[in-house]
């Protein structure tokens, strides 16, 4: 295996639910979901018997051809938006395999919109509207385009040149940087309305508002990233629709999707709006596994279960569990614990220096938890999560910090979490 990641030792061998078993057999309660991407939990009875029906009767076909279920699911990603009252102008999907390919995807797209927006002075010149803005702490992939919209050194200096065309602003940044900053060269401007690797960074509702407003007086495609707060992590089918419910004076021209959409089998949206849809005409993307039947059967059931409204309002209950749970942490070790930031069960709880220490006591005491950002722990529990599992963990938790308070274990003769490579999409 390419030395991509540093990995704890255990091997995880099953799960179920809200948990994990390693090779030795030892479980563990899991605050991860897989990088927010389990959020029916693990070996989910009704997605393993889908998997294995549709296997038994097409798995890929090739884009050649139509197949029963990739209209199914764009049909039902757009419904399901709209009746949820966020992005309301959605009209079309492009189905691919991962968040990164979701950006891809949407980078494409802005390029080509701006294209037409301000074409060129012959078909093979670029066009003068072809820059991107972006911002700092995001996170938007590891292929070329989506790297470069991640404006971190130590993940771009080493795959330099870049693709050229971006430019980077703080998160929440003022009115007057953006009229600045966003001019009549952007085509497009990628946000994610809740940073997930930044540190679970929530966008102000008038940041956003700033943001539509000005592109759509320069004439710039708004993106928002939703890979991991969207699908009602939140308690909301989209993170933006709770930071500003039914608000459409921030809402998105596109929105790109993966991680819950499959509960860990392989596949994203890029969902866009009518005027971005009329831009792209054939031949001008394509995915080879993108939108096979067993891919888009599978999301369109866990989409049809994540829309619930009953699943959204418990995951606003558990949300409360989990802020409770913080703040008498944030009691207990108020040197150490000084902010909790988020919404729903996309959480981070801010600490005074690395939390390594802590990850590490946690997962030998049977917890897993992983970070985020500059000394965040990060909560990305399964949304299916038990209130006692809740309760169970949190305890777990505040016995780890105990841990590490006691033995002093600082920064020094620990793998500090700038060694731990965030997921790849």
């Amino acid at each position: 295996m390419v030395k991509t990641y540093v990995r704890p030792p255990p091997m995880m061998a099953k799960g179920e639910g809200s948990h994990l078993w390693d090779i030795e057999n030892r479980r563990y309660l899991d605050f991860t979901a897989g990088i927010a991407v389990n959020s029916l939990g693990h070996a989910d009875p009704e997605i393993s018997k889908l998997l294995y029906q549709q296997s038994q009767t097409l798995i890929h076909s090739s884009n050649l051809y139509h197949n029963p279920w990739t209209g199914a699911l764009c049909q039902l990603l757009i419904e399901n938006t709209l009746q949820s009252g966020a992005f309301q102008t959605v009209s079309r999907a492009f189905i691919s395999n991962s968040g990164s390919e979701a950006n891809e995807a949407a980078l494409k797209f802005c390029r080509k919109v701006g294209r037409q927006r301000t074409p060129p002075s012959s078909p093979s010149s670029p066009s003068k509207r072809s820059q991107f803005v972006t911002f700092h702490n995001s996170f938007h992939g590891r292929t070329m385009g989506s790297l470069s919209a991640t404006p971190n050194p130590k993940y771009q200096a080493p795959f330099s040149p870049l693709i050229p065309g971006f430019s980077y602003l703080p998160y929440n940044c003022t009115t007057s940087l953006l009229e600045k900053s966003i001019t009549d060269n952007t085509c497009g401007v990628l946000v994610e309305p809740i940073q997930g690797e930044g540190g679970i960074n929530v966008a102000d509702p008038s940041f956003l508002r700033a943001l539509r407003k000005r592109c759509n007086e320069v004439g710039a495609v708004l993106v928002y990233d939703e890979i991991q707060s969207g699908l009602s992590r939140t308690g909301a089918l989209w993170a933006h629709n709770a930071i500003a419910p039914n608000d459409t004076t921030i809402q998105p021209d596109v929105l790109t999707t993966a991680k819950a959409l499959g509960n860990g089998f392989p596949v994203a949206a890029t969902l866009v709006s009518e005027p971005v849809a009329e831009a792209i005409v054939t031949g001008d993307h394509g995915t080879t596994f993108g939108g096979n039947p067993l891919a888009c059967r599978i999301a369109h059931h866990i989409l049809g279960r994540l829309s619930s409204p009953d699943i959204q309002s418990a995951v606003l209950k558990k949300s409360i569990i989990f802020q409770n749970g913080f703040e008498r942490l944030r009691q207990r070790f108020p040197d150490l614990v000084k902010e909790t930031r988020g919404m729903g069960l996309i959480l981070g709880l801010q600490l005074s220096r690395d939390p390594t220490p802590i990850v590490t006591a946690a997962r030998e005491l049977g917890l897993l938890v992983i970070t985020a950002g500059t000394n965040t722990l990060r909560f990305l529990p399964p949304l299916i999560i038990e209130e006692e599992e809740i309760k169970t963990g949190l305890d777990i938790l505040e016995r780890a910090i105990e841990k590490v308070e006691q033995a002093g274990v600082g920064v020094e003769g620990t793998k500090g979490q700038q060694e731990m490579a965030p997921p790849g999409r």
